[in-house]
């Protein structure tokens, strides 16, 4: 696996503790509506070059507000 690869998948489960937090809720289930509203697939590894030298507020808001965009998130 290469080392960008990697860095996408530390990326990604380091935002699913924070929006799990966030959200109050289990990892596995943050996931599930990640899945859900297409945001994992679409959003979270397509932009991780960007994505990734944000803040960790800033992320958890828009990606919190994506998901209750796309209805996946009360």
């Amino acid at each position: 696996m290469d080392h960008l690869a990697v860095d996408k998948i530390d990326f990604s489960v380091f935002l699913f503790h924070k929006l799990a937090k966030a959200w109050g809720m289990m990892v596995p289930d943050t996931v599930r509506i990640l899945n859900e509203g297409g945001i994992i697939h679409e959003y979270i590894l397509p932009f991780y070059d960007v994505l990734h030298t944000l803040g960790t507020d800033y992320l958890v808001e828009d990606i919190t507000e994506m998901a209750r965009e796309r209805g996946v998130l009360a």
